[in-house]
């Protein structure tokens, strides 16, 4: 029996990954996932972070920096 030529074998291996992929497609396309759309929901607000009130020991113009 002879080997067949390799033009051949490529042709015949794109073929078959072709017609999986056509397959693949082509159930996914009848059959699609039941998943329910995802929905955007927005968080609940947080209360915005208070700064902690300069020690004593701090001028003005510091404190307002930091």
């Amino acid at each position: 029996m002879n080997p067949l030529p390799d033009r051949t074998v490529i042709v015949g291996l794109l073929a078959t990954l072709g017609l999986c992929f056509a397959v693949v497609f082509w159930f996914v396309k009848l059959n699609p996932s039941s998943d329910g759309q995802m929905l955007w929901r927005e968080a609940p607000s947080r209360p915005a972070i208070q700064k902690p009130a300069p020690a004593s020991g701090q001028s003005g113009a510091i404190a307002q920096l930091l």
